[in-house]
């Protein structure tokens, strides 16, 4: 039988709720693995003839988090962000997100003058997972047409975020999905 969406969110409130830390959150993307591979799930999420945009799954009302599919038209790319209080787990359907780890070496935390430096990359493609934890910097980059699962550990449309301009070294504070 087929791991489906209604199993992986109670599987994910468990998991949350018993730890609502680091480890709960690698449980999470564990199972965002598992939901992936129900090609069911897939076909229904991500239909052909989907529309280019983020749309909402599922947001649970307990926990908080929410899950969102991603539809893209043409390619794209995210500055450097974080999602501030909240975590992501990204999962890729088609085409490949090409993921790039930052760090704030300016030792601030909020908006105005920061540096940062690259310290890692790596692509995602079909049925890979990747998590980043609060605070952790990152950024995306995706062909045309590619298509991923997003899972967030709170709608993002309310928590206080940075995104980095790297060439002008600046953090600046934003409050709405407006970074991806």
């Amino acid at each position: 039988m087929p791991y489906t969406l209604d199993q992986f969110v109670a599987d994910a409130r468990a998991a949350l709720q018993a730890e609502n830390n680091a480890n709960g959150r690698e449980k999470v993307r564990l199972l965002v693995e598992k939901l992936l591979q129900n090609q069911d799930f897939v076909a229904a999420t991500f239909p052909v003839e989907a529309t280019v945009g983020r749309h909402k799954v599922h947001e649970e009302p307990d926990q908080g988090f929410v899950v969102l599919a991603h539809v893209t038209g043409d390619a794209g790319k995210s500055p450097p962000h974080d999602h501030g209080s909240s975590w992501a787990v990204y999962g890729q359907v088609s085409g490949y997100t090409d993921m790039t780890v930052w760090k704030r070496t300016d030792g601030g935390s909020g908006g105005g003058e920061a540096t940062l430096e690259k310290v890692n990359g790596y692509r995602l493609n079909p049925g890979q997972v990747g998590r980043y934890d609060v605070g952790d910097v990152h950024s995306i980059a995706f062909p045309d047409g590619a298509r991923f699962l997003r899972v967030t550990g709170q709608d993002l449309d309310y928590v206080e975020r940075l995104k980095y301009d790297a060439e002008a070294g600046k953090a600046i504070v934003i409050g709405s999905a407006s970074a991806q």
